[in-house]
């Protein structure tokens, strides 16, 4: 039976500096640099972002966020210059950038190599 003892999500940049920055400054994570790339930590989890030359940003969320209220989260983001994805038809978001389906409430905005992320809130955990 396969067993590991830990499991983290990775995904490349194209500029590991512009990447510190926003994870660091913008996000405020504790973000730390290797020759290898970053590492990023949230309590427990972690995230490590590594830089490609012939990086192509992922067509899909790559990272999602878990708060508390969202609309906070998105007014606080903004303030700190994020600026969130708007979406029309099956996946439509308000104003604000947030889609509401009956499920979880999820924004989505992009990290300065196109990578998308999201915050979202749910409150059916």
């Amino acid at each position: 039976m396969f067993k590991a003892n830990e499991a983290f999500a990775s995904f490349s940049v194209n500029d590991i500096p512009k990447a510190r920055e926003f994870y660091s400054q913008k996000l405020g994570l504790d973000v730390s640099e290797s020759k290898e790339g970053l590492d990023v930590h949230m309590g427990s989890e972690r995230l490590f972002i590594y830089g490609k030359p012939n990086h192509t940003p992922a067509s899909f969320t790559v990272f999602n966020f878990v708060v508390d209220d969202i609309e906070t989260a998105v007014d606080e983001l903004k303030n700190l210059g994020v600026r969130f994805e708007k979406y029309e038809g099956d996946v439509k978001t308000d104003e604000k950038g947030i889609h509401h389906n009956g499920g979880p409430m999820i924004a989505w905005f992009k990290d300065p190599a196109g990578n998308i992320l999201s915050v979202l809130q749910n409150d059916g955990r």
